[in-house]
């Protein structure tokens, strides 16, 4: 049997590949060379999970890979109907950002809620200014996305005391579907967007959404930008339909110096670096090429994502 042939959309730092010497013929390639290269792949990692090259490049002509690992938890970037229809495997980094991403929560939570932005605000302007600050324990959280990090985020909100209830796809036991969201959004101090991005969950956490919350609420996004209105979300901060927000998404990123979502009242801006530990690109690496080996000794592969739900079944 040949060789199988590796192509790695390519991101700096290159991921660390030693253990597949011998077993893999392992390519590069940037997003300007991806279409010309697909046809000769057997796999496909996205190195770079910014890129939406893949997106552009897979509708061409000739032989594509018969699987496709994204370095990601989301896969959004990549899938577009003609690699939704092949019979390609796709795979995803379900398990790699799980606890940092939940303690990411957790900090911003207890940042939030001991009011710590303004502490250093007022450092920084050597100004002594004694202030209250909230009690989370027996607070409520509702996190709406019921995979790996959601749960991972539940769990350490209870951690805290904190009443957690959980939102996804549908009803279940410990789960509760999207026709009980409003009714718990409307009783939360704290809402979590943890979801994938996919039809039903575009732009969900809109105008209306926000006017559903009590005026105390505090609102987090660490799933998907294109998950919230940003400009329903800016409104609701400025007139006061919630107490704050914290985003690590955006629809587009970076976020550009010109934006206006840096000076927002109430809101904290990170730069999609809630996952991001030391040593995370190693651990993506090494989940790789674990999966390779499964792959090459023709045994099933874990973290298939459905393509038609653009997500990891079975949470």
């Amino acid at each position: 049997m040949p060789t199988p042939t590796l192509l790695v959309l390519d991101a700096e730092p290159l991921p660390r590949l030693g253990r597949l010497t011998g077993h893999a013929r392992i390519e590069h390639t940037d997003a300007e060379g991806l279409a010309a290269r697909l046809p000769r792949a057997d796999v496909l990692l996205v190195w770079d999970f910014t890129s939406r090259a893949v997106r552009d490049a897979w509708p061409g002509e000739g032989p594509r890979p018969r699987w496709v690992h994204t370095a990601s938890a989301g896969v959004d970037h990549l899938m577009c109907p003609e690699l939704a229809a092949s019979d390609t495997v796709v795979t995803n980094a379900r398990g790699i950002f799980d606890q940092p991403i939940a303690e990411y929560v957790a900090a911003l939570v207890l940042a939030m809620a001991k009011d710590l932005p303004r502490t250093l605000q007022l450092q920084r302007e050597r100004t002594w200014r004694h202030r209250e600050s909230q009690k989370i324990a027996g607070s409520r959280a509702v996190v709406v996305g019921t995979g790996p990090i959601g749960r991972a985020i539940a769990r350490t909100l209870e951690a805290l005391d904190i009443t957690t209830a959980l939102v996804g796809r549908a009803p279940r036991p410990g789960v509760h579907g999207p026709e009980d969201l409003d009714r718990l959004l409307a009783r939360a101090d704290w809402v979590i967007a943890a979801a994938p991005l996919t039809e039903q969950t575009h732009g969900m956490f809109d105008a209306r959404r926000f006017g559903v919350m009590q005026p105390s609420a505090r609102f987090v996004n660490i799933g998907r930008g294109q998950l919230v209105v940003e400009d329903a979300l800016a409104e609701a901060l400025a007139k006061h339909w919630i107490a704050g927000a914290a985003l690590d998404v955006f629809e587009s990123e970076p976020l550009t110096p010109d934006s206006p979502l840096w000076q927002v009242p109430g809101l904290i801006v990170s730069p999609h670096m809630s996952g991001d530990i030391v040593g995370w690109r190693d651990e993506l690496g090494a989940q790789f090429v674990e999966l390779y080996e499964l792959w090459a000794a023709g045994k099933p592969l874990e973290n298939v994502v459905d393509k038609r739900r653009g997500y990891v079944p079975g949470h």
